[in-house]
Parts: C-alpha cells; sequence; structure tokens
C-alpha cells in the first residue's frame, strides 16, 4: 500500500490516540517498527504535531478499532482512498492526498530506474513539472531529504501500460534525433563536392 499523507505525522496521532501495535503503525505508515517505539518514547518527532488520519479521510475509526481488537490485523486504507488510486491509473482526474505527496517519490524512482524517459513523457505519467522534475535529478528539491523512490505503478500515478510506452516512445525520439543530426553532415558532405567538380569542368571546356 501507499504511505499516508505526512507519514511521520500521522504516526505521531496513531501513537498519541490508539492503542494499536507499533508493527501496525510502522505498516500502515511505511516507517520502520523501531522508528514507532522512538516516537512512542519521544526519542524522535517530538516537534511534529499529530495529524488524523480519519480528519484526512484515509482511515476510519471503525478501522482502527477493528486493528484495536486484532494485533495481528492489518490498517486498511478507506475505500475511498484506494478507490481514487485505482480509477487514476486510467483516468487522471481526481488524486488520493496521499498520491499527491508521492509525486516526488514516483519521479525519483523514474529518474533513478528509467533514466530513458524524457521529461515531457514524466509530466505526463505523474502530473509534474519540468522545473519539479529538475529539482529532484539535481538534489536542489525542498523536500530532497524526504524523497524516498517509489514506483509509480505501485502506488497508482500511472498503470505499467503507460509506463512501458513512455520508455518506448522516449527511445524512438532519441534514436530519430541521432538519425537526423547525422544526416545533415553527409548532405553537406556532398554538397561541398558538386560545386568543386562544376569548377574543374568549366576550366576544360576553356
Amino acid at each position: 500500500m501507499t504511505s499516508p499523507l505526512m507519514p511521520k505525522a500521522t504516526a505521531v496521532w496513531l501513537v498519541e490516540n490508539t492503542t494499536l501495535t507499533f508493527r501496525q503503525i510502522a505498516d500502515f505508515c511505511e516507517l520502520h517498527e523501531l522508528e514507532i517505539q522512538a516516537i512512542a518514547d519521544g526519542d524522535v518527532a517530538f516537534n511534529i504535531i499529530g495529524i488524523s488520519p480519519v480528519e484526512t479521510n484515509q482511515l476510519t475509526i471503525e478501522e482502527i478499532k477493528r486493528c484495536e481488537a486484532d494485533r495481528k490485523a492489518s490498517l486498511q486504507a478507506n475505500p475511498m482512498e484506494r478507490n481514487v488510486k485505482a480509477k487514476n491509473a486510467k483516468a487522471k482526474k481526481i488524486l488520493s492526498p496521499s498520491q499527491r505527496s508521492d509525486k516526488p517519490n514516483a519521479i525519483a524512482w523514474i529518474l533513478k530506474n528509467c533514466p530513458e524517459i524524457m521529461d515531457s513523457q514524466i509530466c505526463k505519467l505523474i502530473g509534474t513539472t519540468k522545473p519539479t522534475i529538475e529539482a529532484i535529478r539535481n538534489g536542489t528539491h525542498k523536500d530532497m531529504a524526504n524523497i524516498r523512490a517509489k514506483n509509480p505503478v505501485a502506488i497508482g500515478l500511472c498503470s505499467e501500460k503507460d509506463l512501458d510506452a513512455s520508455i518506448s516512445f522516449s527511445k524512438s525520439r532519441k534514436e530519430k534525433a541521432e538519425a537526423k543530426k547525422a544526416a545533415p553532415k553527409t548532405k553537406k558532405t556532398a554538397k561541398a563536392k558538386k560545386p568543386a567538380a562544376k569548377k574543374t569542368t568549366s576550366k576544360k571546356e576553356k
């Protein structure tokens, strides 16, 4: 699953307001169990204000209570959250809160694992801008310290078919561009030889 909007802030709220186990909170927030324990001990995130996943419509009170009663159960995101992710793979219209926050993570994944994809294609796949892509590529993004590469297919920002199509399109464009660069050089050489031949012929005629 995809981590919630602001994972640490969500973890702080769950630690302070529920009796969920460290493992349950860690799995839902995609954090290490030891990090959740450190939050509970006040060693880390003590200056972070907790955010309720219920208020952000990522969890329901019933789901929290279900997992509090069964320590082996895993928290399941709100159906609306899951549905938005599933629909977005086909029609990029409305993004869930966690998907919006995951855009930089998806960009980082593509830059690392599919460097051949053109920036224009990344913009279409993720719904981002070229300056954002460049900032992540150069490591100057304002939230660079918190960016973790995530497969855009796994988090519902695009389909595997769309990703493969972007890779094929980018490779094709690069091959055509390289071919165009090589073509003018050959033509220039041929044109340069023709005038020389004409001059030689004119001298013989005289």
